[in-house]
């Protein structure tokens, strides 16, 4: 295989795209803020900090059970925001639309982006619109770009990490990515499994107003639980130590990810988080979350650790361990 072309595996999330970012695209635009390497980019403008974020959206297929394409890429942008500690406001919307697609269709995505919108209470202010030819695009791609204001002496980011932090995860892992390949591949298991889409920047305004210390929010979406970890155990330098027992899985989720032979660590969240926080604000942090409804289901599922910094060690049900690795390949494109 041609090694000097870009492949589907540069989009997972994984090791590949790690590379892509680290070696290629970062020397090209080398600067202080792309180098932090969060979910968004910092600014202090005057007295002001804001966040700033980008994403796209290419989810195939473009409607699923607990959601769509349009309430997608309003909840990504919205949460990109809020793991910077920011209150998102304003949100940009950029739609790249094959020659052919069905208008009603159009007209449910764009009702769809309007009740997300309205219920992360933030505003879709700027757009734009492109048509391409039939064939050079997949029905319809979505672009949100985002601004919020970070509250003073809020500073989460992946550097942050410290050696004693409890690690919470805000609830079951790979609802998203099992609902959307389930869907994909037209299999019609008898199951209520829908994708976990939601912002989640209201939660984290209680999250951080009841455990004021936390060091860093995560979106697990591409690659997983155990690729973000291993992204913010090497931000850094630390350990990170989890817990197979003490993972929240829905059952139906953990039966297909068994029958299929997915690994739910690798799989796309679009409404969990991650939150590292110092061991005596983390009972704080947990009630804040299980207090809302995105974080009902919230779980401490380990700790920051001074050994084997850069690496993330899974304590197994039966007592042994493994090393969870960032993604290596693609276990599902076009999942976000």
């Amino acid at each position: 295989m041609d090694q000097n072309v870009i492949l589907l595996d540069h989009g997972s999330g994984g090791k590949l795209a790690h590379s892509l970012t680290t070696e290629l695209l970062l020397p090209a635009l080398e600067n202080p803020f792309l180098a932090q390497l969060n979910d968004g980019a910092v600014l202090e403008i005057g007295s002001c900090r804001l966040a700033f974020s980008t994403d796209t959206f290419t989810v195939d297929p473009i409607f699923f059970p607990g959601g769509d394409i349009g309430e997608l890429a309003v909840n990504g942008t919205v949460n990109d925001l809020a793991m910077c500690g920011a209150k998102p406001l304003y949100l940009s919307l950029g739609l790249i639309m094959e020659e052919g697609f069905s208008l009603d269709d159009l007209k449910k995505i764009m009702a769809s982006i309007r009740r997300a919108a309205d219920k992360a209470r933030v505003q879709v202010v700027t757009g734009d619109t492109k048509v391409v030819p039939k064939g050079a695009a997949d029905k319809i791609f979505i672009n949100t770009s985002g601004i919020g204001i970070i509250p003073e002496g809020v500073d989460v980011r992946g550097q942050r990490a410290t050696a004693g932090d409890k690690v919470i995860l805000s609830g079951t892992m790979a609802d998203h990515g099992i609902t959307v390949m389930l869907q994909r591949r037209e299999m019609s298991f008898e199951t209520g499994i829908k994708s976990d889409t939601a912002a989640l920047n209201q939660m984290v305004a209680k999250v951080l107003a009841a455990a004021p210390q936390v060091h860093v929010l995560r979106d697990p979406t591409r690659g997983g639980v155990g690729t973000t970890l291993n992204e913010i155990a090497g931000q850094a330098g630390v350990g990170i130590r989890i817990r197979e027992d003490s993972l929240p899985m829905d059952p139906q989720v953990a039966g297909v990810c068994e029958l299929l032979g997915f690994d739910p660590l690798y799989l796309a969240n679009e409404g969990k988080l991650l939150c590292l926080v110092p061991a005596d604000q983390a009972d704080q942090a947990l009630e804040a979350m299980r207090s809302d409804p995105c974080g009902r289901k919230a779980a401490i599922i380990g700790e920051v650790v001074a050994d084997h910094p850069g690496r993330v060690v899974l304590e197994t049900a039966i007592g042994g361990q493994r090393i969870v690795d960032m993604l290596a390949g693609e276990q599902l494109p076009r999942i976000c």
